[in-house]
């Protein structure tokens, strides 16, 4: 019954940022955005229909409705699969023993063999499961924390470290929530997850107003613009590639243009910590495949 909650919680969310026509906002309106038989009239159902939608008192809707609903509401691509993925976990399905997501050692030797480019391989909730020696130069010594510490979005919100690496850390912190938001969807009744919402929660002011917003999304590529402590600033390009045999893992690279000053920060980064350190695998808690 949660997860039927959450889905009208989100279709309620994308409801609330849509303006109005313009005749229809000089009207009197004590909300946001656009008025339930309104989303009703544009998704072609009626005003009482997508009332229970947003109630969770109606949880099974055909796919051309959804589809409607998903027009009327102007979701993208990753919000639509969003709230499928709501729909399907509306029955609260008993969750599977909890397991411990592996990175292979073929993609260990991928992470150590890239030598001066930062990579990564995230899980289930953002976990971070292993990373190469630049990386936690360039942002964080991962396996040192505690296994419940290994957690990108955990880690960007709430470590002030990351506040200054960023240069953009508003960003790169609400794309971080909407990855673990659309994870959550996938993936309901997840009680590490359900623990990590909680201390975000607690924790950060930020994380409670992106959280409300039921933003989601999953970058496959992007540009981060650095601050780093040791080297400066950095302008790195990024791509998240999910992996084939198991969807639940990601692999996040960075790159910085040939001939270009961060291509030269990183180099001088590697060479300031000397050494070299052999890629780190870290376990963590998952109910998701190995």
């Amino acid at each position: 019954m949660g997860q039927s909650i959450e889905f009208g919680s989100f279709l309620s969310a994308m409801r609330s940022r849509l303006a109005p026509e313009p005749e229809a906002a000089l009207t009197n309106r004590r909300v946001p955005g656009l008025r339930r038989e309104e989303v009703a009239q544009r998704a072609g159902v009626s005003t009482d229909y997508y009332t229970r939608l947003e109630q969770g008192r109606n949880i099974h809707p055909s796919r051309s409705v959804l589809a409607s609903v998903a027009r009327a509401l102007q979701l993208t691509d990753s919000e639509s699969a969003h709230m499928y993925d709501l729909l399907e976990n509306c029955g609260g399905q008993a969750s599977s023993p909890p397991v411990v997501q592996r990175v292979r050692a073929s993609m260990r030797q991928l992470l150590d063999a890239v030598g001066e480019i930062p990579a990564v391989v995230l899980g289930r909730r953002t976990d971070v499961l292993a990373s190469n020696r630049m990386a936690r130069l360039l942002f964080a010594d991962f396996p040192a924390m505690g296994r419940e510490q290994r957690n990108y979005t955990r880690w960007i919100m709430l470590d002030p470290g990351a506040r200054v690496l960023f240069r953009d850390w508003h960003g790169a912190a609400s794309d971080a929530v909407a990855a673990l938001r659309a994870d959550i969807g996938r993936h309901p009744g997840d009680p590490a997850a359900t623990a990590l919402v909680g201390e975000l929660a607690v924790n950060s002011e930020e994380f409670r107003q992106w959280w409300a917003r039921h933003t989601v999304a999953q970058r496959a590529s992007g540009t981060l613009t650095l601050h780093h402590g040791v080297v400066g600033d950095l302008s790195l390009d990024f791509e998240h590639l999910i992996l084939p045999d198991d969807t639940d893992q990601s692999l996040r690279i960075y790159t910085a243009k040939n001939g270009s000053p961060s291509q030269d920060a990183l180099k001088l980064l590697s060479s300031w910590a000397g050494g070299s350190e052999s890629t780190q695998q870290v376990s963590t808690s998952s109910e998701g495949t190995t």
